[in-house]
């Protein structure tokens, strides 16, 4: 039998473990420093985002020739987990950039979008979003009020976008540099075509709306609504052809959720480790806390739940294609089940604390509120388990491969 440690889960290769050490140490001097002041301020930590670009983590899966690191899905999972041990809104911030702007022009984006924008984002000279939720519309994509109306070699763009991570770059309400945009163009057999534009800072009615503050958690990523008043877009930024967002969504949907699970392996982790240590130090009546059964249960439960979510999101990101679909039942499944776990997680390392646990010094009452966000963001819980019990309706034998 092969040793172990030639063939791990969650490093395979001497590629994967230098990331995740380089990753580790730098959120141990750059990211824990300034996590709980950012938090507490609601600060987008910018000129410490842009060093992840020095670190080659903005383009981690964008190839080689435009900038990026050319690295696969399970890179990409372990500095989601690694990032948001630290500080979770610094990593969603970076996940809306890297996964949900940069991993789709990387993949829908025509070979003159590409080489025109990706080495800007890579490098962190230039700060991307995603914008399709609104106002009255969440999951239902279909819904979507935003129209762009093609007039000769421009679109007039208009409508509202609202949730979107890193809409602003700051207090001043500087937009980003560079929007994925997913808006109306047409219906065909009665259904809405659904098309993709790049939209860019400067744009003449393109702007921020508002801030969005005051959230429960995540509160180191600014979220905004994006306006679009008659923003004229040219034609050349429209990405693929008319009615092939669903397309684009797909494609990048997997990695989007695979990534959040991986957010929510951060937040058990540290939960856990926070905990465990709290129970061995701290006494009562006599007796180390990690003496009692309910503290046991709390400390056991935990662990074996994150250990699960772990194998179980680790195992899709090892099968996962960046180029094609077709694992969406378990990248569905992975964040169904992560993102819960690190909820519950979050919340019984609370209550080991106690008191402690309720304060922000001691950062699981930040860790617990940044998970809530997770069950909802990027698909709800309810989403997941629609989309699965489908999935299975179509093809059982996915439970038994």
């Amino acid at each position: 039998m092969a040793d172990y440690k030639e063939w791990d889960l969650f490093q395979p290769t001497e590629t994967h473990q230098m990331l995740r050490e380089t990753v580790a140490e730098f959120v141990k001097k750059e990211v824990e420093p300034q996590a709980l002041e950012c938090d507490r301020k609601e600060i987008f930590n910018l000129t410490l985002f842009r060093k992840l670009g020095d670190l080659g983590l903005l383009g981690i899966t964008v190839p080689e020739a435009y900038g990026g690191s050319e690295m696969d899905a399970l890179a990409a999972v372990i500095a989601h987990e690694e990032l948001s041990s630290s500080d979770p809104g610094f990593c969603l911030a970076y996940l809306a950039h890297s996964m949900l702007s940069v991993n789709n022009l990387a993949v829908n984006g025509s070979e003159e979008q590409k080489k025109k924008w990706l080495p800007g984002l890579c490098s962190g000279q230039l700060v991307g979003a995603m914008a399709m939720s609104e106002p009255a519309i969440g999951t239902d994509v279909l819904g979507m009020a935003t129209t762009a109306v093609r007039e000769g070699s421009h679109y007039r763009l208009n409508g509202r976008k609202m949730w979107i991570t890193n809409g602003t770059l700051d207090e001043e309400g500087t937009p980003a540099d560079f929007v994925w945009v997913y808006a109306k163009t047409g219906e065909r057999q009665g259904r809405p075509l659904i098309s993709t534009f790049i939209v860019e800072k400067g744009m003449p009615g393109y702007q921020v709306g508002q801030k969005i503050r005051d959230k429960c958690g995540m509160r180191a990523s600014n979220t905004a609504e994006l306006v679009f008043e008659n923003c004229l877009v040219p034609v050349t930024h429209l990405v693929g052809e008319e009615g092939e967002s669903v397309t684009h969504m797909m494609r990048n949907l997997e990695l989007e959720r695979l990534t959040l699970a991986a957010m929510s392996l951060g937040i058990a982790r540290r939960s856990i480790e926070i905990m465990n240590r709290y129970a061995c130090e701290r006494e009562a009546f006599g007796k180390s806390l990690n003496f009692f059964g309910q503290i046991q249960n709390y400390i056991a439960t935990s662990y074996a739940e994150f250990k699960a979510s772990k194998s179980y999101v680790y195992d899709v990101a090892r099968r996962m294609s960046l180029e094609k679909e077709g694992g969406r039942i378990d990248s569905d499944g992975a964040k169904l089940v992560a993102t819960t776990m690190a909820k519950n997680v979050a919340d019984r390392a609370m209550q080991v604390l106690g008191g402690y646990g309720y304060v922000g010094e001691y950062v699981v009452e930040r860790l617990w509120r940044d998970s809530k966000l997770l069950e909802i963001g990027g698909g709800t819980i309810e989403a997941h388990q629609k989309n699965i019990s489908r999935d299975l309706t179509k093809d059982s034998s996915f439970i038994v491969r």
